[in-house]
């Protein structure tokens, strides 16, 4: 099983990235696999410190402004059991440790293992309009793989989703990743 998360890394030197991330389980989560790109700042900070956290949210805005570009303006707290910072706002969490790395493909494979798994608030969950903001902001990450009708395509498919049932943070969402794309994948 895929779950859409937003995982939270430090740099050697603290700084603090915020990536949407799919890891995928068989169980009960005590143990995921990651699959970041070998380029991406998450996968830098896996290898340096080899410790993250792993948030379920319904937050699609986050998500969003995660998905195409720097995140800097995030509450967070140190972690527990790791060198992390837990996302506030993020309904609960899993701090993990790297317990094996395969960098051999583009996209590597992170296994990791939870230390430590709290709950913070109760999950929303995900209506039309939230999911839709999800597959519009995996849709924004594929600029340099898809062909720009296709995603257009796709976001014209979309965009009633989010009209007919989102509230103001899923419309606000979906316009910045349109602007996204639109814009050929330059920060609006």
């Amino acid at each position: 099983m895929i779950l859409e998360g937003i995982v939270t890394t430090l740099s050697p030197d603290g700084t603090l990235n915020v990536a949407p991330m799919g890891p995928s389980s068989e169980g009960d989560w005590s143990r995921f696999v990651l699959r970041p790109f070998r380029t991406s700042t998450t996968f830098r900070n896996l290898q340096a410190r080899g410790e993250g956290v792993l948030h379920i949210t319904d937050d699609v805005l986050l998500l969003a402004r995660a998905a195409i570009g720097p995140v800097t303006d995030v509450v967070t707290r140190p972690a527990s059991a790791v060198m992390g910072r837990v996302i506030l706002s993020s309904a609960r969490y899993h701090e993990f440790r790297v317990i094996e790395v395969d960098a051999s493909a583009e996209r590597a494979i992170v296994v990791a293992e939870t230390v430590l798994t709290c709950r913070l608030r109760d999950l929303f969950g995900l209506n039309r309009a939230k999911h839709a903001v999800v597959e519009a902001a995996i849709l924004a990450t594929r600029l340099a793989i898809l062909p720009i009708e296709q995603i257009r395509d796709e976001f014209n498919r979309l965009s009633p989703l989010v009209e007919k049932t989102g509230g103001p943070d899923e419309r606000a969402a979906f316009a910045l990743l349109r602007a996204y794309i639109e814009a050929g994948g330059v920060q609006p």
